[in-house]
């Protein structure tokens, strides 16, 4: 089946072809600045005709024969990926007030393809269904029963189409099966986020009610002290204000003052005290997750390293896996400098379980995902 692939971002939009029988990239590309003026698309629609128009050739040779979309939030309704019509849109734009970052965007991207293509088959593939499987003990917060009913206030976790994807390539690879398998597996990129897994299934994650909670990232603080939040307030900050202190302007680029991570090695590697107090901070930070995560596990059979950061800087792996001595997890000096798109085992002989470098690939996961669920609308 040859699925397109969308992620539609707030001014953006990022697309791919894929063969799922085949596993071939047909096509792939990013339209950035919607919305933003001069020669940007106006809007997602706009957008839509041009990768219409780049897509062309190849859609005559082969049509399409369905789309998959990232959604961000599925709430507590969506557990895994639905063929979509306009009650499933509806109810995806009525979750626009826990991501109001991204799922306006989804529904946008959807409804420029519904227009477009009217009789296209489209899925929507949700960020958060991996972590439906969370036990109450990890999804709920110590506030009042009431904003949980009101407001659906609670922990749902993101990134779970990589962490799913992530979780069944690591089993593969050690052979185990996946519904006996434990893991601990970092996803770090811009985003970051820790998943603790049990079973093969989602038991713990560090992103919570969004994707700011948990872990030093990008441009987001992770977890500080709520009440800096009603400090700032009181200082005369206002919500948008400190919404965009802690999303865009927090994270590796407070403390660095820029949110690459290549950037920081070479600073730190070149003696930068700055660039090492960032390093530090943000390895501790993870290191202490991942023990926990450990523990809550009931002892993992692996750590599994993924994303851009996960998969490409080997500096920061062993910055992270030198504070887990005491869990008996030893790099292989040489194994961890490797560069490969195969997943692959990075620690020595003498660990006490396994390190993993795993690439993900979310648009390979929501192409097969879709592929699955118009199959079977139709089987």
């Amino acid at each position: 089946m040859r699925v397109l692939v969308i992620n539609s971002g707030s001014s953006s939009l990022k697309y791919q072809v894929r063969d799922t029988d085949t596993n071939e990239v047909a096509a792939t590309g990013l339209i950035e600045r919607i919305g933003e003026g001069g020669q940007a698309p106006a809007n997602h629609g706009e957008a839509m005709d041009q990768v219409a128009a780049v897509l062309e050739a190849e859609l005559a040779e082969r049509p399409l024969d369905a789309v998959g979309h990232r959604v961000v939030h599925g709430g507590e309704r969506f557990s895994e990926p639905v063929l979509i019509n306009n009650e499933i849109t509806r109810a995806i734009e009525r979750l626009n007030p826990l991501a109001p970052l991204h799922n306006p965007a989804n529904v946008l991207g959807i409804r420029a393809i519904t227009a477009k293509w009217p009789d296209m088959p489209q899925v929507a593939v949700f960020d958060t269904a991996f972590h439906r499987t969370l036990p109450e003990h990890a999804w709920r917060y110590a506030v009042p029963d009431a904003l949980y009913r009101k407001y659906g206030i609670r922990r749902y976790g993101f990134h779970g189409t990589s962490h799913e994807f992530v979780t069944g390539r690591a089993a593969e690879l050690l052979q185990t099966p996946l519904d006996e398998f434990n893991a601990v597996v970092a996803h770090l990129g811009n985003g970051v986020s820790l998943t603790a897994i049990q079973g093969g299934e989602s038991i713990d994650t560090s992103m919570g009610f969004t994707p700011l909670e948990g872990l030093v990232m990008g441009t987001r603080s992770g977890d500080i002290d709520p009440s800096i939040l009603i400090f700032l307030q009181r200082q005369g900050m206002s919500a948008d204000e400190i919404d965009t202190l802690l999303n865009r302007n927090s994270g590796l680029k407070a403390l660095f003052g820029d949110n690459d991570m290549r950037a920081i090695v070479d600073a730190a590697e070149a003696g930068d005290e700055h660039a090492r107090t960032t390093l530090a901070i943000t390895s501790y930070r993870l290191a202490k997750y991942i023990g926990g995560y450990h523990v809550a596990v009931g002892g993992a059979h692996a750590l599994i390293f993924t994303a851009g950061i996960g998969e490409n800087s080997s500096a920061f792996r062993q910055l992270v896996v030198d504070r887990l001595g005491a869990l008996g997890l030893v790099l292989d000096a040489e194994a961890n400098q490797v560069r490969s798109k195969e997943p692959r085992v990075i620690s020595s002989a003498g660990s006490a379980i396994p390190v993993l470098v795993v690439p993900t690939d979310e648009e390979r996961a929501i192409a097969e995902a879709t592929t699955a669920v118009v199959l079977g609308a139709h089987g």
